[in-house]
């Protein structure tokens, strides 16, 4: 099962990182903490990645496992709201959920930011066993690799250096 939305190619100038990236969800706890893990890895080190939620949220164990699978963590990382941020001062917010897209287009009123919108299945919506609930929080991981290392044109294997 595919869970993600098809996405055209970013152009070359689309490729280069941004000096700071906030992935923004729903209540960041599944989504945008897991793209804030994989992009911390895949990306220059230079680059400030972070992650908020619209809403609060609770950490999710099923994103621990899926992203030890892959040897990361999110360490002693907790969930924290958009408005908890003291500032939101990034070049680029990547919305996960629709919830999320809306809210951070109301920021753009007030502050420059771009922001992009990466349709991403919420797979806390999975009833099942303990293996097909994991499964599809893998697909959205494996996703969130893809889209991330075709919008910032890195190999998916890639690390941060």
């Amino acid at each position: 099962m595919h869970l993600d939305q098809p996405e055209t190619r970013p152009e070359a100038s689309e490729c280069r990182p941004p000096r700071s990236v906030l992935f923004l969800c729903g209540r960041n706890s599944i989504r945008s903490p897991m793209a804030e893990a994989l992009a911390r890895h895949m990306l220059p080190h230079s680059v400030l990645v972070s992650s908020a939620g619209v809403r609060e949220g609770e950490r999710n164990p099923f994103v621990d496992a899926v992203l030890a699978e892959k040897a990361l963590s999110l360490g002693d990382w907790q969930p924290r709201q958009l408005d908890e941020l003291e500032e939101i001062n990034f070049d680029l917010i990547v919305t996960l959920s629709p919830e999320a897209h809306h809210r951070a287009l109301e920021l753009t009123r007030s502050e420059t930011f771009d922001v992009e919108y990466w349709p991403t299945f919420d797979p806390s919506v999975i009833e099942g066993t303990r293996e097909q609930v994991l499964s599809a929080y893998r697909e959205v991981r494996d996703s969130l690799v893809r889209r991330i290392a075709d919008r910032f044109g890195l190999q998916e294997q890639e690390k941060g250096g």
